[in-house]
């Protein structure tokens, strides 16, 4: 019997996450208390002495990993396929701007139609991109080793449903990642038989307010 385990980590706070504007892919920065967060995370994380750590290349979640990897030694990979899903015209937008802006398009994503934002990405999309990177980055783990990937909460969140081949009508019982809390993906395999399981979700902090593009 053997193990591997892939610890799904958010990036820190941003002033994005305060003004509770969405970000998406656009390119926003870790503020003073993100770095702080990420720090007193990897600390944590670096016990796990991680084989592999692959970030977003988005600078918040790869700020938040090169803390990690000056703990660890480990060179972090940046990916462009764990990104944040994108909000297309409503990045920069808060939750009443967005509405302001685009009533038809908002009332068509609350009632399921997510195509109606203009350039957005659904949720279905940025989970499969993110599952299909995951799947690639697992090629080579070697047994009993940790695969740390740093990236952003709704594509955290859509990309584990994904992988774990959760129908997407359940996807929204998962609840939001909070700033630099993680989520835990463990591997159990032997002889021809393996099983991927989820063990922890949004670890890390006691249980606080989600400021993230995934409410």
């Amino acid at each position: 019997m053997s193990w591997r385990q892939v610890v799904l980590w958010r990036h820190g706070r941003t002033e994005w996450n305060v003004a509770g504007r969405v970000q998406g892919q656009s390119d926003v920065p870790l503020d003073d208390v993100g770095r702080q967060q990420a720090r007193e995370a990897a600390a944590r994380l670096a016990a796990l002495k991680p084989h592999r750590i692959v970030s977003s290349d988005l600078m918040r979640a790869a700020e938040t990993a090169q803390i990690l990897g000056g703990l660890t030694g480990q060179e972090v990979e940046l990916d462009v396929r764990l990104r944040e899903m994108d909000f297309g015209a409503r990045e920069g937008l808060t939750w009443d701007e967005a509405w302001a802006q685009f009533p038809d398009g908002m009332q068509a994503w609350i009632d399921g139609d997510e195509t109606q934002i203009p350039d957005s990405e659904t949720h279905r999309q940025a989970g499969e991109r993110f599952a299909a990177a995951l799947h690639d980055l697992l090629e080579d783990l070697p047994p009993e080793s940790v695969l740390v990937v740093v990236a952003h909460g709704a594509v955290l969140r859509t990309g584990a449903c994904a992988f774990l081949d959760i129908p997407e009508d359940h996807w929204g019982t998962f609840g939001g990642l909070g700033n630099c809390s993680w989520s835990v993906l463990e591997e159990w395999s032997r002889d021809d038989w393996s099983q991927w399981r989820l063990t922890e979700w949004n670890a890390g902090t006691l249980p606080e307010p989600v400021m993230s593009d995934d409410e």
